[in-house]
């Protein structure tokens, strides 16, 4: 407890900066080598799913597929959650789409080489380029309307502590968040579609709620002081403060994640782990940013905006 107490954030500052530096450079590495899994949803193409009975292999059903050289093709398991019939997904990248013919061919080329296991079309459609971009434009807006809600409500309710420059920290705190959330997609080749907008979406919300939780902490503890604490000072005592909370909501959201994402892994549930996993990492960096990002710019901003009025 002692040791909590002498615990200085504002001290650790450089090695909670270099976390997110040191994995934006991974992630400019990493993205222009193996590039990213974008789904069809924002690239366009066509998708194909499948009921089947007994036992496929999907690498040899990815194999007699692309012997029809139609596109690039991706065969991903399913599952219907009212029954226990067995799913397979299809999925081809093109701007232009297939044709009737050609998805005709994938059907009947399934059929021929696998006579055993009954595969019935279930349903199939075309994603157009444009379907794609505005999908992806949809999101996008999504995204900028809540970073500038979030920042325009932080910067009114924390005037005292700054006002605007509360909230760009918030909003530093938030990007560093969504940069973990794509780390995630990019490094485990998850596909980047809508379940990466919930996701994202999801950890922002998670995020500003611990920061706010924070910077409320720091604007009580600076009005109930009855002598002027230094600003370091102030936001130890308010993370020290927060801590607990912090550590009880992440602990017990987190568990739950972690056994619905090992739940999925189990029974192959690729659209429940898209989701659960890196919603568990995401949670894991909204506490860090919170706790550890947001507070410790405030106090360098401070401190350096001090120092000029000083000089």
């Amino acid at each position: 407890m002692n040791d909590m107490k002498k615990f200085d954030l504002t001290e650790k500052r450089k090695l909670f900066i270099a976390i997110p530096l040191i994995l934006l450079a991974c992630l400019l590495i990493y993205i222009p080598i193996f590039g990213a899994v974008v789904s069809i949803e924002f690239t366009g193409g066509a998708m194909m799913t499948y009921t089947y009975s007994g036992t496929l292999d999907l690498g040899q059903v990815e194999s007699e597929i692309r012997e029809l050289n139609l596109a690039n093709v991706t065969v991903t398991p399913g599952s219907a959650f009212n029954s226990d019939v067995e799913l397979i997904n299809v999925a081809f990248s093109s701007s232009q789409g297939l044709s009737a013919e050609q998805l005709a061919s994938v059907t009947e080329r399934l059929t021929a080489s696998f006579p055993d296991n009954d595969i019935i079309l279930e349903n199939n459609q075309n994603v157009s380029p444009g379907t794609g971009l505005r999908f992806f434009l949809k999101c996008l807006v999504a995204f900028v309307f809540a970073f500038l809600v979030f920042v325009i409500y932080i910067a009114v309710r924390f005037k005292k502590l700054g006002g605007w420059s509360t909230g760009v920290f918030a909003l530093i705190a938030l990007l560093v968040d969504v940069m973990v959330v794509v780390a995630v997609f990019v490094f485990f080749r998850l596909p980047i579609d809508s379940i990466f907008m919930a996701v994202v979406l999801a950890i922002m919300g998670y995020s500003i709620n611990g920061t706010i939780i924070v910077f409320d902490r720091i604007r009580e503890n600076k009005t109930l002081q009855s002598k002027k604490l230094p600003d370091r000072e102030l936001l130890n005592i308010s993370v020290r403060q927060s801590l607990s909370r912090a550590i009880n909501t992440t602990v017990t959201t987190a568990a739950a994640l972690l056994v619905l994402s090992i739940v999925a892994l189990i029974y192959d549930v690729s659209t429940i782990l898209n989701f659960a996993f890196p919603m568990l990492i995401g949670l894991i960096s909204g506490t860090f940013t919170s706790l550890c990002l947001s507070g410790t710019f405030w106090v360098m901003w401070r401190e350096r905006k001090e120092n000029k009025s000083k000089a």
